[in-house]
């Protein structure tokens, strides 16, 4: 798809001051150098609505659940990436924030005739109530975005009715973009997502409800299944995004900090944050294994690699030709000490997770800084430096994901467009596509082998994955799958499932909250949390045996 990074920077020029996500829109009317809201054209709010949900999506599926689904690991301020060191501070008033500018922005729009900008006001409306539930579980919906009416303690919504409600957003959306081109009035150059594309927006709407509906599957099987066949039935009517190019994504400005690429290092010169993320071994394993082209796209190989020479003495530690060599006795008391084996392969090498409080120790990394260069270990991609570029996009939605989702249908019985090993490897395909590998794809299927497992669907969809973990996270809950473990040194001995509903909301809208936590589960990982944890059940899982 089309880059629109000049368009970007105008947007966040004419809308920064003015339409900053967590405030109240209408405030700005009282400002003299603001704009007045009621002669404001809703196209300036698209983008805005488009880049503040990205980049919040990004911040979860490159940050701290990339760590928990085992894509990367930190070895400095590493416990709420690696150990699941979550707290009450975690909160939800960006998405809220984000859900005040697409209503503002959908008002505007139905007011003005502008069915474009409604429809599209509607998919950005669910994808953000949808992160809200799928996060939290119970929260306002019916009642939230009602300060103006003087609503300041919102009910909560069952996770349920939410997910209900984002499915009945994403039909409205559907038939307000059902029409041809040139029957909206539509300004390509703000929307910095599709370039002005209703039948990309068309897309993105039914393929976010076919995300849902598989969501919902277990709980509402009646309501999810007539939901598959009624999209699958119908293309003609419920188009979906099955072409890489069609992807929701977009391209970081790299004008500033706040609009570029999160661990760049052309404004975090001391290169900390990009430091401190390495690769973690469960995805490197599988990628070496497989010999997947994706693993040198997305990690940098190991610097020096480590040795072992018996002939040696034992206590021999020097750098020789590019390599490490170390006596026996060198490698005996690291192994003693941390309790782990050496890593020898001499490419990629990945952190496992949440191996040890010391994690920037690994594999005898001579630096212990808080943010470390290990030469021993595979740091991400030299190409995270950079504020911007081609493949530094935050994805919302892809193709990969959808052929995976319809993958998975097939295997299940359900409808669903081809077979499950058709779809199976198209999604391998979009994945390589993306990650501009696509010459390399016949030599990969040649070796990757279709078994007609879900667990096998499931692993290549985390793969594709990469920088989107938290759909991943979403899944795994769903399915249990991939089965992965977590480390040694993490909070509870169990991989989380949701987020803590935040202070904020404890203390100032306490009953309401305590309502929603009281609907929670609580399991053998609640522990001192009490039923505000990040272990207890939500109506998604209740009665499920999922994921634990």
């Amino acid at each position: 798809m089309k880059t629109y990074n000049l368009h970007i920077i105008l947007i966040l020029f004419l809308t920064g001051f003015s339409f900053y996500s967590c405030k109240d829109l209408d405030e700005i009317n009282i400002n003299p150098n603001g704009i007045d809201p009621a002669k404001t054209n809703p196209k300036f709010l698209l983008g805005t609505v488009i880049t503040e949900t990205g980049t919040r999506v990004l911040g979860l599926g490159f940050g701290d659940i990339a760590g928990v689904m085992q894509h990367t690991q930190k070895d400095g301020w590493a416990s709420g990436h690696n150990s699941y060191d979550w707290t009450t501070s975690q909160n939800w008033d960006d998405y809220y924030g984000n859900l005040r500018n697409a209503e503002e922005m959908r008002q505007k729009a139905h007011n003005m005739g502008l069915e474009f900008y409604e429809g599209a006001a509607l998919v950005f409306k669910a994808y953000n109530f949808g992160i809200i539930a799928d996060i939290w579980g119970d929260a306002p919906f019916s009642d939230a975005l009602k300060g103006e009416e003087g609503v300041a303690k919102p009910v909560y919504d069952s996770q349920r009715d939410i997910y209900l409600g984002i499915l009945a957003y994403l039909e409205e959306a559907n038939t307000l973009l059902s029409k041809g081109q040139s029957q909206y009035t539509v300004d390509n150059t703000l929307d910095v997502l599709f370039g002005g594309s209703v039948i990309k927006w068309r897309k993105f709407a039914n393929s976010l409800a076919l995300r849902y509906y598989l969501r919902i599957l277990d709980k509402e099987p009646s309501i999810a299944e007539a939901g598959i066949a009624k999209i699958i039935n119908n293309p003609d009517k419920y188009p979906l995004t099955l072409d890489h190019a069609d992807d929701a994504a977009f391209a970081y400005v790299g004008s500033s900090g706040s609009d570029s690429w999160p661990c760049n290092t052309k404004y975090n010169a001391d290169e900390t944050n990009w430091r401190r993320l390495k690769m973690c071994s469960t995805l490197v394993e599988l990628l070496r294994d497989l010999k997947d082209p994706r693993l040198p796209v997305w990690a940098d190989k190991i610097a020096t690699p480590l040795v072992i020479d018996p002939s040696k003495p034992a206590d021999f530690d020097k750098i020789i030709d590019g390599e490490r060599v170390i006596g026996t006795g060198v490698a005996k008391t690291y192994e003693d000490n941390y309790k782990v084996p050496l890593n020898l392969n001499k490419d990629y090498i990945g952190l496992p997770p949440a191996w040890h409080a010391n994690a920037q120790s690994y594999n005898l990394n001579p630096n212990l800084a808080q943010a470390p260069i290990n030469p021993h270990a595979s740091h991400i991609s030299s190409m995270y430096k950079n504020a911007t570029g081609d493949l530094l996009k935050t994805r919302m939605l892809s193709a990969s994901e959808m052929y995976f989702i319809l993958a998975e249908l097939a295997w299940r019985g359900l409808p669903s467009i081809g077979t499950a090993e058709e779809n199976f490897y198209a999604g391998i395909k979009a994945s390589f596509d993306t990650w501009g590998v696509g010459d390399s794809y016949a030599d990969y299927v040649a070796r990757v082998t279709y078994d007609n497992t879900l667990e096998q669907i499931m692993w290549q969809k985390w793969i594709a994955s990469w920088s989107a973990a938290t759909e991943a996270w979403f899944d795994w809950r769903r399915t249990g799958l991939p089965a992965l473990k977590p480390g040694t040194v993490v909070k509870r001995n169990a991989i989380p499932i949701r987020f803590y509903y935040g202070l904020n909301e404890l203390d100032y809208n306490g009953d309401n909250v305590d309502v929603a936590i009281q609907n929670l589960d609580a399991t053998n990982y609640n522990l001192e949390d009490g039923k505000n944890s990040a272990w207890s059940k939500m109506w998604l899982l209740k009665d499920t045996g999922k994921p634990w």
